[in-house]
């Protein structure tokens, strides 16, 4: 049985991310002088997840298609464990884009008044599900239960919380409820699972596949089925709105580049070859051959971001008292994408009326 992957941790303090920002001009990062023509950027500082659901940014990484597309823009990455963290390097100017859940994407948005991030495309749809103890069989059975979510917030932990409350299982921000919710790092908390210390996990892939093949759960809810034809966003990417508006060449290249990796996935062979080697790279460890391949039969790649998803998403976290209010207006800018889209032969993509 493999340990869980290791997570890198994000960088939190106040110190550090005020510290970021600061040196951003000097990489190049930061917004251009008022009424100065854009350029491209010295350097592009990305964030990303070490999960199948952020595959495009494994592999677009290790196959060199990011860099590759973006030049002589130098490509810097950071690993994070969740979303609410990432949200917040990029939010304190300490990254410049993000490849992240809907849920935070979204939070960052509307308690910004618009102004914190543009999505400038889709990256991957599906892959999460609610994994639990064998002997649990329907909703009512998870009363009195512990189950874990990435973290706060984020996007597993919003369908988790809005799935329990439609089954009349009430939470709590704070713990507690029927259904006590524990954030926690996606490792430990298979690690908890198999000391039999927590009761389930709704989680991404490839975390589903190892609950269920290394840690002999079962999958009680795939996302998947709550979704109209099953589809639903995982991850997008997302961009600083000062980073897109000094350095829209930059962003266009960075989405050719996600764009690139995408088709790449097409391969699942060598698409689970690279996703493997870059984890290697990153944390020291693999996934097991019928880990990966079981992860990569559940999520899907798509450089459209499923933007009518977005007003439903919303829905779900007002519900479960973890949304901002606001308008969704002019989240996606997907102008790049769909030059990219053109460029490729393939029909543009819809902002659902929110670009």
């Amino acid at each position: 049985m493999k340990k869980g992957l290791p997570v890198r941790t994000p960088l939190r303090t106040a110190a550090v991310l005020a510290l970021a920002a600061a040196t951003a001009l000097l990489t190049g990062c930061a917004a251009s002088a008022e009424g100065a023509a854009p350029t491209p950027a010295t350097a592009i500082r990305v964030g990303y997840f070490d999960n199948v659901t952020h595959a495009p940014a494994l592999v677009g990484i290790h196959d060199g298609l990011l860099q590759k597309a973006l030049g002589k823009t130098e490509l810097q990455t950071k690993q994070f464990n969740a979303g609410p963290a990432e949200i917040e390097a990029l939010s304190a100017g300490a990254i410049d884009a993000a490849y992240i859940g809907p849920s935070p994407a979204i939070n960052s948005y509307l308690k910004s008044g618009g102004q914190s991030l543009r999505i400038v495309s889709g990256v991957a749809t599906g892959g999460a599900a609610l994994v639990v103890k064998g002997d649990i069989t329907s909703a009512g059975e998870l009363k009195g239960t512990t189950i874990a979510s990435p973290q706060l917030g984020n996007t597993q932990d919003v369908a988790l919380r809005y799935w329990l409350t439609k089954q009349g299982l009430h939470t709590s921000l704070s713990g507690g409820g029927d259904v006590t919710i524990a954030p926690t790092d996606n490792a430990q908390a298979l690690t908890l699972f198999q000391a039999g210390k927590i009761d389930g996990a709704w989680v991404p892939e490839p975390w589903v596949s190892r609950f269920v093949i290394d840690g002999n759960a079962k999958v009680l809810v795939d996302e998947a089925s709550l979704w109209p034809a099953k589809r639903f966003p995982t991850t997008v990417l997302a961009v600083s709105t000062a980073f897109l508006k000094a350095h829209p060449q930059t962003v266009q290249a960075l989405v050719q580049g996600n764009a690139d990796a995408v088709a790449a996935l097409r391969d699942p062979a060598k698409a689970a070859a690279d996703i493997n080697a870059q984890l290697k790279a990153d944390t020291g460890k693999t996934l097991a051959t019928d880990v990966i391949a079981r992860a990569l039969d559940h999520v899907s790649f798509d450089t459209d971001p499923d933007a009518a998803a977005f007003p439903t998403l919303v829905q779900h976290a007002a519900a479960v008292g973890l949304a901002t209010k606001g308008s969704l207006k002019g989240l996606f800018d997907l102008t790049a994408l769909n030059a990219v889209r053109k460029t490729a032969g393939q029909a543009a993509v819809s902002s659902g009326g929110l670009g």
